[in-house]
């Protein structure tokens, strides 16, 4: 695979997300809840591909870090997708078909109380991994990793505004732009 697919390619899911955050509703309500669900269908097969992005920044190494990085993003690609299921396509689907004027009982707060934790989790995961692949990117390639670095506040930032705009969609943004970067940075001249 050349440099530049390789790129591409980590860089996607999280510039995916940073756009779908574009659409993604501020509050559920049940007019919003079928927009609400749908995005989070489709964010169950983007969200864990951003932490699988960050591990293959680490692809063939078996070092300590290595292993941290794989781990925070597993974590993290678990975590947020139970979020995802829960709060985003639970939540949403139940306010839909609860019908208009209806009021939101208690289980759908319970819902987003339970995929809030887990989301905490994720999210934790995911500055995590930020740091540990920046400090190793920095480590590693000196200077020409310093656009790397934005994926620390970037993940900051998702911790803050999930993909809401303009937050969520700023951090999702920088991350996907951080991991593409790092990405084509570490092609085999520069390792």
């Amino acid at each position: 695979m050349t440099t530049s697919r390789r790129a591409v390619l980590c860089a996607l899911p999280a510039l995916v997300l940073a756009v779908a955050g574009l659409f993604h509703p501020h509050s559920l309500t049940h007019a919003s809840a079928p927009r609400w669900t749908m995005l989070h269908v489709a964010g169950l097969f983007v969200f864990p591909l951003v932490g699988v992005a960050l591990a293959a920044l680490v692809r063939g190494r078996r070092d300590p870090v290595a292993w941290c990085v794989v781990l925070t993003a597993y974590v993290y690609a678990t975590a947020y997708s139970a979020l995802d299921v829960i709060s985003g396509i639970g939540a949403g689907y139940v306010t839909w078909r609860l019908g208009e004027g209806a009021a939101r009982p208690d289980e759908v707060r319970f819902l987003f109380v339970i995929g809030g934790r887990l989301g905490e989790v994720g999210s934790l995961a995911l500055i995590a991994c930020a740091v540990v692949v920046a400090a190793d990117a920095i480590r590693r390639l000196g200077i020409a990793a310093a656009p790397g670095l934005l994926l620390v506040p970037g993940a900051l930032l998702v911790h803050v505004g999930h993909i809401f705009a303009p937050t969520g969609v700023a951090g999702m943004a920088m991350i996907g732009l951080a991991t593409g970067w790092l990405a084509w940075c570490a092609r085999p001249d520069r390792v």
